[in-house]
């Protein structure tokens, strides 16, 4: 199979991250609960897994890791842990369900939200129309780095500079950005960082992060044992035993931490540039194929992530996914659990087919991906 849905989750996974986690299903003790060696060791690995994160996104500190399920989840305790009724918070026309789902239910609580526009290619209106959002009652602006659908990146440093002149808080919603655009919390002084350890860091799926990154800490949404203080029923006030009650996925951690040392070798720019190359390789093909929408200019580094959504002219996404499954590529079709981003572009009816390669993706795999969009095209003539 070619795989092209690296944006739902990365596939193959590194060898280094499979050995990994097979390595720590030699370790199946809980950690942190018990004093005999496999329980140390096992803490041992998860510390590890901390101290590689927050080295890899420049957090102050270990402790200001919280592992959590996935980035929705991280997201999820961001939002609900910290927006009190009254809040207003802004985010980005093109936010994921991870961000807009739990602020809707939330509106019946009394958050209120406002949507800024984004302008591609233009970082300094996309900052105004932000600036614009802002009211008396805003407590946070909230980001996706880049587009799952479009690729766009969202000038979210800047953004962070402007909800701090604001006395504002600043989350991000890094799931298609991690392990592609270099982020340093130290310089962006982003509050809180949710992060996606399955998808551009190449590890496990159910995995994820969430780095708190400024003196408040959301409220818990899950309490729970953490190993620690276990005298007292009240939560843990301190990160991240407060974010992390239960039994923390060992296997998927431990792949994780590979996953980010995967990354690093490699370099998140040098990652990018490869999947830039293939992305444009599409572009400029399917830019002079004859019947083929695509929704946006040429994309560029530094507005864009490596992501391309298209149709075929008058061709449901979903049926032109399932034609190019069967002659064994597997891509994403629909609105991409975003239709906030179809909207913008027109294509909430159709939803658009993506293409997201990765590290292993071949020059060879999109050109099949081209012949074969031109075979099924000839087909239906």
């Amino acid at each position: 199979m070619i795989y092209l849905d690296n944006s739902a989750t990365t596939y193959p996974k590194p060898q280094i991250v499979r050995n990994a986690v097979s390595r720590s299903l030699g370790l199946s003790a809980n950690p942190g609960r018990s004093g005999h060696s496999l329980s140390l060791r096992a803490s041992e690995e998860i510390f590890k897994a901390r101290k590689t994160a927050a080295e890899f996104f420049g957090a102050e500190s270990e402790e200001n890791v919280c592992f959590t399920l996935n980035c929705t989840s991280a997201m999820n305790i961001v939002l609900k842990g910290i927006l009190k009724s009254g809040d207003h918070v802004v985010v980005s026309e093109m936010e994921h369900n991870a961000v807009m789902r739990p602020i809707e239910k939330m509106k019946a609580s009394g958050i209120t939200c406002t949507a800024a526009k984004v302008y591609p290619f233009d970082d300094d209106k996309t900052i105004a129309s932000f600036r614009e959002a802002i009211n008396a009652k805003t407590r946070m602006i909230v980001c996706t780095q880049a587009s799952n659908v479009w690729g766009i990146r969202v000038p979210v440093e800047r953004l962070s500079a402007l909800a701090h002149e604001y006395g504002l808080l600043m989350a991000v919603d890094a799931a298609q950005s991690a392990g592609l655009i270099p982020i340093d919390l130290k310089k962006s002084r982003i509050d809180y960082l949710c992060v996606a350890g399955h998808k551009g860091l190449y590890g496990p799926m159910g995995t994820g992060i969430l780095i708190v990154n400024c003196p408040e800490v959301p409220d818990t949404l899950i309490e729970g044992g953490t190993g620690s203080n276990s005298v007292s029923f009240l939560q843990p006030a301190e990160l991240p035993d407060k974010l992390e009650s239960g039994t923390p996925n060992l296997y998927g951690i431990a792949g994780l931490r590979a996953g980010i040392e995967f990354v690093r070798r490699n370099k998140p720019e040098n990652i990018a540039e490869h999947e830039f190359t293939l992305i444009k390789r599409l572009y400029r093909e399917l830019k002079k194929t004859e019947g083929i929408r695509l929704y946006l200019p040429e994309p560029e580094e530094g507005y864009f992530v490596p992501i391309l959504s298209f149709n075929i002219e008058g061709a449901d996404s979903e049926t032109t996914a399932q034609r190019l499954n069967r002659y064994g590529i597997a891509v994403r079709a629909g609105l991409h659990c975003c239709p906030a981003a179809h909207r913008m572009m027109g294509s909430e009816e159709t939803g658009t087919v993506r293409v997201s390669p990765s590290v292993f993706t071949r020059a060879s795999d999109i050109d099949r991906l081209v012949s074969v969009l031109k075979q099924i095209m000839r087909e239906d003539k």
